[in-house]
């Protein structure tokens, strides 16, 4: 096996297929998934914040597919992700008064 491995989405091996390469795959075991999400979204993050005003809303939507799949592989559904973030929100207040804390006095 590579060095280089990473988690994929699902449809990358056939797409890789597709364009005449034989992809070399496996399917993680519980414990490599996790931890393999936890490095995607690191990964996804990162390619967002290195993104220029046009691709970034393409490079958000990693990051949110990575955040869904996290989501289940914890037992938690996105429809109930979206509830504890509502509540939060709710709660906490979310982030459109772009409020800055610069400590106390």
């Amino acid at each position: 096996m590579s060095e280089f491995s990473k988690l994929v989405r699902d449809r990358i091996p056939q797409i890789i297929r597709e364009n005449g390469a034989d992809p070399v795959t496996y399917t993680a075991d519980p414990e490599e998934y996790r931890s393999r999400l936890r490095d995607k979204l690191g990964e996804e993050v990162s390619e967002f914040l290195g993104a220029d005003r046009d691709s970034a809303p393409e490079e958000l939507a990693d990051v949110l597919e990575v955040v869904r799949a996290l989501a289940v592989d914890l037992g938690v559904d996105p429809n109930q992700l979206e509830k504890i973030r509502e509540n939060k929100a709710h709660e906490r207040g979310g982030f459109a008064d772009r409020v800055v804390w610069a400590g106390n006095r």
